[in-house]
């Protein structure tokens, strides 16, 4: 079902912090922040937005951001869904989905033939979303090196 009163927007710089906290939140309850993370969410602007990317941030009825994702560059005609993340105290209300839906339709927008991504398989609501959504996994052959300790799920969806 989804959540009366909420709009995906792009990201602007006022909401740095909350995609920070909003990263920090998930992050910290099921894994641990890595370099990287930090990295690319502690200057968002430079790291992904910079670098051809786009943010799209989920605001309630307040204009409180209340969840986030990320499209990353990733390669030829590829963008990565990198930093998807619903604040706990909205999980189960439809974020999640319109979040996926604004950044499929963000990626086609932006030229894209496919949308990759990494994840873990403890992330049973978040792999199931993303399947739902179209997204195929990938065989060991075609998994590329991930950067992260924690992912163990790697998923392809055609646009």
């Amino acid at each position: 079902m989804d959540k009366p009163g909420v709009v995906v927007v792009a990201f602007e710089p006022r909401h740095a912090a909350a995609f920070v906290a909003l990263n920090v939140e998930w992050l910290e309850r099921f894994f641990t922040v890595e370099a990287k993370d930090r990295a690319q969410i502690e200057d968002a602007q430079t790291s992904i937005i910079g670098k051809g990317g786009a943010i799209l941030i989920a605001e309630d009825e307040t204009g409180a951001a209340i969840g986030c994702v990320a499209l990353v560059p990733y390669g030829e005609g590829e963008l990565e869904l990198a930093k998807m993340a619903v604040s706990s105290a909205a999980q189960g209300r439809g974020v999640g989905r319109k979040l996926m839906d604004a950044a499929i339709a963000q990626a086609r927008g932006m030229g894209a033939r496919s949308i990759y991504l990494e994840s873990n398989s403890s992330l049973t609501p978040a792999v199931t979303l993303y399947e739902r959504s179209g997204f195929l996994h990938l065989e060991p052959g075609e998994r590329p090196a991930s950067p992260y300790a924690r992912c163990d799920v790697y998923m392809r969806r055609p646009l």
